[in-house]
């Protein structure tokens, strides 16, 4: 995950944690429920851990959890039950908590008395809030101490903290309980075979004045706020059937969790951005939101426009070393709260990544396809143009026509692309490269992002500057491919060292040259062949780094791990070649690795092989729901459905080569050029209906941007 420092991650959640994530807020609680501060637990709500206690007990003792069902990506429900007071016999109280995440949290509590006989009972709920900032958290470093006060009004506890003017709070309305300033206590008495149940409500508040609640008890038709939101999202996007019911249920938790981490600009609300993931990155990344929003094209190609949008208001203007700033870069990151001094680069922005700002212009280049008015896509080119200034004057500083990076803030990100942990680049002796490094992925990322602003040049008459862009797109190719390429090892160098020596590991890089097309074609062969090696191929995606590498570690972030969104693009970069049998592999092993996680894939997952240990072994710290891996299982199929469009062309493009283990396809409601299309894939015959007035089906590839800049150099526009 960008902006992960794996030297300093937290420990683990803890086994069976349960994350629920709406928005920028997320809580991460025990399987029982219960939040405890020594754990990286918590209510957190704009980057800010608003509970970082919240323990109920019945009758002094600590609930046993039976099971925690994510009903929604923002509502879960915990089953419990309470020791019985001889030690022996089942319990029969069971304990129920019905929990919805908001702009803070609501939760129902139910008391079952299974017993013949009433049973009188102590509710008590111990809260406590450290209003720690999200990487004290992360990082098991916290260490600043609020100054804290609380009243008891009534039913209402408000907790109140101070620290250097800073000033932040939180209420809780406890209707019914003995509220006191440590603790809010129900005495009661349920009825045989009966049930009790209360609903508290959790809001931060300013200056202890509670914010207005947005929580809407449902009392059968009441929805709630996210109800809502939920609802005029799965009204937007594809509906799905498939033959493969396991695949089918993985998408459609693909589509909640992509719902669920839609966050809003907030100076431009119209604007839905893409977080990066929970629990940790709940806001907007660059080079994750792009790669995440791009991948989500097919189901809502607003979510991608958005994310441009809102990046291109942050784009560089100004030199500053300590948040890594820079003319014409895009940010790597955006934290959200007052106290976000302790974020990367000592700001609110962090500016430390090599790639989102060639991805910038690769993703307008796919924007400009899916049918926006010509205007929206205009007035974001001056923002490409900058990008690829910034790629010319900074990205570029020795002039060797490759881009490269060096920290400039000893406490920022060594490594700035997507392998971003401190040992993430290396040789295939296990040594660490040194910077400034030449990544082999960014100089894809950057001949594509030239290609996209030529053919968007061609396409608006500008042949002078479109020309001059594919002649640098053709020139970096050659130098990459004479540069990078290792002919005695068969694969290319992951990178360029400072002194311009090859990095030598093998490494899953490459496989994102494949899908930009960098690769020259003769070259792809061994490529392919390495990538699904047994090295490389774990048998449930292939790994980060091969395991014949020295610092190969299946249980790295980095470096032997499996990454699902790393395997999306090398699926589409092997297809891409004509590799199709490959593609279809690696689609169909990290479907299958969703089955044993509830159908949702993690950030990442240990690189240990299929035959070793039978089941994906999960990686402790790997943050879920996460943007670019809930993402992955669309991108999948969408890759092997050959889908894609150029509406502003007039066209749609589908050639189908899904494994016969998917079964048909039948999608409704896919949004196309402002209208909606029904697709059918049998056998891998697609069908389409509903197209609107002016579009036409193709069967077959949609030209690659490098043929749409051939064709179009060709034929210019006048």
């Amino acid at each position: 995950m960008a902006g992960w420092n794996a030297d300093t991650a937290a420990g683990p959640l803890g086994a069976g944690a349960v994350t629920l994530v709406e928005g920028s807020s997320f809580c991460i609680s025990l399987a029982n429920g219960d939040i405890h501060p020594e754990h990286p637990h918590g209510l957190f709500v704009l980057d800010t851990r608003i509970l970082s206690g919240w323990s109920l007990t019945l009758n002094g003792q600590p609930l046993e959890p039976l099971a925690a069902e994510t009903k929604e990506p923002y509502r879960a429900l915990f089953a419990c039950r309470v020791a019985h007071s001889d030690g022996y016999a089942d319990s029969p109280l069971i304990v129920e908590r019905l929990r919805e995440v908001g702009a803070g949290i609501q939760e129902q509590i139910t008391v079952r008395n299974y017993s013949l006989e009433p049973a009188d009972c102590v509710v008590s709920l111990e809260i406590e809030a450290d209003f720690a900032d999200l990487f004290e958290v992360k990082e098991a470093r916290v260490q600043r101490r609020w100054d804290e006060t609380r009243h008891a009004r009534g039913e209402t506890l408000s907790i109140l903290g101070v620290w250097q003017q800073v000033r932040k709070g939180l209420t809780v309305q406890a209707p019914g309980a003995d509220v006191t300033p440590e603790a809010l206590t129900y005495r009661i008495s349920v009825a045989p075979r009966g049930q009790w149940s209360t609903v508290l409500t959790v809001t931060p508040s300013t200056e202890g004045a509670a914010a207005a609640a947005s929580f809407v008890h449902g009392d059968g038709e009441g929805l709630s706020p996210r109800d809502r939101r939920r609802q005029e999202w799965v009204a937007k996007i594809p509906v799905l059937q498939m033959g493969n019911r396991s695949i089918e249920r993985t998408l459609r938790r693909s589509y909640d969790d992509l719902g669920a981490l839609r966050i809003e600009d907030p100076e431009h609300p119209e604007r839905v951005v893409v977080a990066a993931g929970a629990p940790w990155f709940m806001t907007l990344f660059g080079r994750d939101s792009l790669w995440a929003s791009s991948m989500a094209l097919p189901v809502d190609p607003s979510l991608a426009l958005g994310t441009l949008q809102t990046l291109a208001d942050r784009q560089g203007t100004v030199e500053d070393p300590m948040s890594e700033e820079e003319p014409g870069k895009i940010l790597h990151e955006v934290r959200l709260d007052v106290s976000s001094g302790l974020s990367l680069g000592g700001k609110s922005a962090y500016y430390g990544s090599v790639d989102a700002t060639p991805l910038f212009v690769v993703v307008l280049g796919s924007v400009s396809r899916w049918g926006f008015a010509k205007d929206t896509i205009a007035a974001l080119l001056p923002n490409a143009d900058r990008a690829l200034d910034w790629i010319r004057d900074y990205g570029d500083r020795d002039g060797d026509g490759f881009v490269e990076y060096q920290r400039l803030n000893p406490q920022g990100l060594i490594h700035q692309g997507w392998k971003d942990s401190w040992d993430g680049i290396n040789f295939a002796d296990g040594t660490l490269a040194e910077p400034p490094i030449a990544l082999c992925e960014v100089q894809a990322y950057v001949y594509t992002a030239y290609l996209a602003r030529a053919w968007m040049a061609y396409d608006a008459g500008d042949v002078a500057l479109a020309d001059g862009l594919a002649e640098r797109a053709a020139q970096l190719k050659k130098r990459f491919n004479e540069q990078f390429w290792m002919p005695e090892r068969g694969y290319y160098a992951v990178a360029l060292d400072g002194r311009k020596r090859q990095v030598d590991a093998c490494a899953s890089n490459m496989g994102h040259c494949l899908f930009l097309g960098i690769v020259d074609e003769d070259k792809a062969p061994l490529v392919a062949e390495r990538l699904m090696s047994p090295e490389m191929f774990s048998g449930w995606g292939v790994r980060t780094l091969a395991a014949d590498m020295g610092a190969y570690n299946p249980a790295s972030y980095h470096n032997g791990s499996v990454w699902p969104h790393d395997n999306a693009l090398i699926a589409a970069g092997l297809l891409r070649y004509g590799f199709v049998a490959e593609a279809q592999r690696i689609a169909t092993a990290l479907l299958e690795a969703a089955e044993f996680s509830g159908g949702r894939l993690p950030e990442l997952f240990c690189g240990f092989s299929r035959d070793q240990f039978t089941e994906p072994v999960p990686y402790p710290t790997a943050c879920s729901p996460q943007a670019w891996a809930a993402t992955t299982p669309i991108r999948l199929v969408t890759t092997l459905m050959r889908y894609d469009a150029h509406v502003s062309r007039g066209s749609l493009w589908m050639d189908p080569v899904l494994p016969a283990s998917f079964g048909d396809l039948h999608i409704t409601n896919a949004p196309m050029a402002g209208g909606r299309i029904t697709i059918d894939i049998a056998d891998s015959v697609p069908t389409v209906q509903g197209l609107p007035e002016g579009m036409v089906f193709h069967r077959g590839h949609r030209p690659w941007i490098n043929e749409l800049v051939e064709q179009a150099a060709q034929h210019p526009r006048a």
